[in-house]
């Protein structure tokens, strides 16, 4: 998963494409075990990922609302359908993917 500027972000908004966006912090003990999951789920699944350090980015935060980490957002055509706190499991990720982006 590529890590993401905030001129990255914005394009992917503004060009309506469809993927995952994972909002992180370095120090945060889940994040890197949602990291973890969603590398295999990169693996599994053919859509446009990126990953995004929070602590850059506290605008964007406010912005979109975001009220913890880990967060994913689903984006489908360029608009935000869903967004997980909760990762559970690889197979609950795919799921919830499949069922938002599908």
């Amino acid at each position: 998963m590529n890590e993401w500027k905030l001129e990255d972000f914005n394009s992917f908004l503004e060009q309506q494409q469809t993927g995952l966006v994972y909002f992180y912090t370095p120090m945060c003990g889940t994040c890197q075990l949602a990291g973890k999951m969603l590398q295999v789920v990169e693996e599994l699944i053919n859509l446009d990922t990126g990953k995004m350090n929070l602590n850059f980015y506290p605008n964007l935060a406010e912005q979109l609302r975001i009220e913890s980490v880990p967060c994913l957002l689903l984006i489908r055509f360029g608009e935000i359908k869903d967004t997980i706190y909760a990762f559970h499991s690889v197979p609950y990720l795919l799921e919830k993917i499949k069922q938002v982006l599908d």
